[in-house]
């Protein structure tokens, strides 16, 4: 009994301990990193991977809970390969946006949290790149009258750990709301980031 006392004492001062930074505290990550992006509806198209960058700001609400929101530049999209009329080509659709994810976080462990929330989104960029036997075209997809909703939604959840100010995350972008009116296609992005916090 008196082991299990002791075990669940520590395991108490170690939650307790958990929290980066001072109840109250404001601070602000500039953060850059790695997108693999796809299309959730799609069972024939490859990842795109392009940039995330961008900044977020989070407040420590109690040792175990803060929250967050940011600005991020997203290259979102997604890739496919075929042979149309014997040539083969690569097209990529390039869908970039502007995101601002609003999160809750749960510091599990001392740098450690779990993370969830909304992300609304706005679009900046809807084009496409062909390669095809050496040439390469690009250009806007309403050229093939593909039009891109200019608000997008998901639901993003992800772990973070912070060490000496840098901070490693990783999250999982689950979209919500379709791309195109009359099509199923909602991104499904995998995000991986480096920043640095800094107080204000």
């Amino acid at each position: 009994m008196k082991k299990l006392l002791f075990i669940a004492s520590a395991l108490m001062l170690c939650v307790g301990a958990s929290a980066q930074h001072e109840i109250g505290t404001l601070t602000i990550q500039p953060k850059a990193g790695v997108n693999i992006a796809n299309y959730a509806s799609s069972d024939d198209s490859d990842p795109r991977i392009g940039i995330v960058a961008g900044a977020e700001f989070e407040y420590q609400l109690t040792k175990l809970f803060s929250l967050s929101a940011g600005a991020l530049y997203s290259m979102q999209g997604a890739k496919e390969s075929g042979t149309y009329e014997g040539v083969k080509a690569d097209v990529t659709a390039k869908t970039d946006y502007i995101n601002i994810p609003i999160l809750a976080n749960v510091y599990v462990a001392k740098g450690l949290a779990l993370k969830f929330g909304l992300q609304p989104a706005f679009n900046v960029k809807a084009g496409y790149s062909v390669s095809a036997q050496g040439v390469n075209v690009s250009g806007s997809l309403s050229d093939f009258g593909v039009s891109i909703k200019s608000f997008d939604f998901s639901i993003p959840v992800g772990l973070s750990y912070e060490f000496n100010h840098i901070v490693v995350d990783g999250r999982y972008n689950l979209g919500v709301t379709k791309m195109v009116d009359g099509d199923d296609s909602k991104h499904s992005v995998f995000q991986f980031t480096v920043g640095y916090k800094f107080s204000l």
